[in-house]
């Protein structure tokens, strides 16, 4: 064996055992999902696909977090779509962003389709369109085990809130479909929730997806301290401590408001 050829394989073995340490430093995924749409094999032109797109959603999302794509044709088209939550600051969404794409693609080997993300971020890659405004499914719910005190009136309290955050949140414009805020319940227990649309769904549907994941969290959690619903085009999560940062948004317009009660 020439030198050069030993140079190269210690190069090889050096950067493979490089990025294995790198994505084993990186935090587990708070929630993944891998599709059954089928596998891609290794030097594919879907892996090709997959690999550059996933590369510059970091660098082309806008600066809100939201960023959707698609490459290749046919059988080889890959799209994804990656949103940061609405109070994370650009480079803390960026660094998320960064660290998902590599974790989803190690949780979800060969996968052509795959789902997962961090608190602060989520993404979704897939072989067919994943820009479907009519589309929502559900793919990651968790409620917490601790019970509210007096649950039917925190349960009255939380969905008030819910009703106000996604009247928010729809008419939030085409950049950010965003909204947090709090509120008291009974026994002096605050209770502090988010909503988020993907930004290119429009007011209506991102109100009727908002109003399907909430209904079906009153479902599943109701009495519980705390929940989350996510799905690729929305999500909601409430909690009994603050966990996001205060974002100044602009005030809905009073005209043509939507509430849960009128979908549920």
């Amino acid at each position: 064996m020439t030198m050069a050829i030993q140079k190269w394989l210690l190069f090889l073995f050096l950067h493979i055992n490089l990025h294995d340490l790198i994505l084993a430093q990186l935090p587990d995924l708070v929630y993944a999902s891998c599709g059954d749409k089928g596998n891609y094999t290794e030097n594919s032109v879907y892996q090709k696909n997959l690999n550059s797109l996933l590369s510059t959603l970091s660098s082309n999302m806008d600066k809100h977090g939201f960023y959707h794509a698609s490459i290749g044709q046919n059988s080889d088209m890959v799209s994804a779509i990656v949103l940061c939550r609405g109070d994370l600051e650009v480079q803390e969404c960026r660094n998320c962003v960064n660290n998902v794409t590599q974790k989803l693609v190690q949780s979800c080997p060969y996968k052509q389709e795959a789902f997962g993300g961090y608190d602060g971020c989520m993404l979704q890659y897939s072989n067919r369109s994943i820009s479907d405004a009519t589309s929502y499914s559900v793919l990651y719910y968790r409620c917490n085990s601790g019970n509210a005190s007096k649950p039917e009136e925190f349960n009255q309290e939380r969905n008030k809130l819910f009703d106000y955050l996604l009247t928010r949140a729809a008419d939030g414009g085409p950049l950010r479909k965003y909204a947090s805020g709090n509120a008291t319940g009974p026994d002096f227990q605050t209770v502090y929730a988010l909503v988020q649309c993907t930004p290119d769904l429009s007011p209506q549907h991102c109100f009727n997806c908002l109003a399907g994941v909430t209904y079906r969290n009153m479902t599943l959690c109701n009495g519980k301290r705390g929940g989350r619903i996510i799905g690729p085009s929305c999500n909601f999560r409430y909690e009994s401590y603050s966990f996001f940062k205060d974002v100044a948004l602009e005030a809905p317009p009073p005209a043509g408001e939507l509430h849960l009660a009128d979908l549920i």
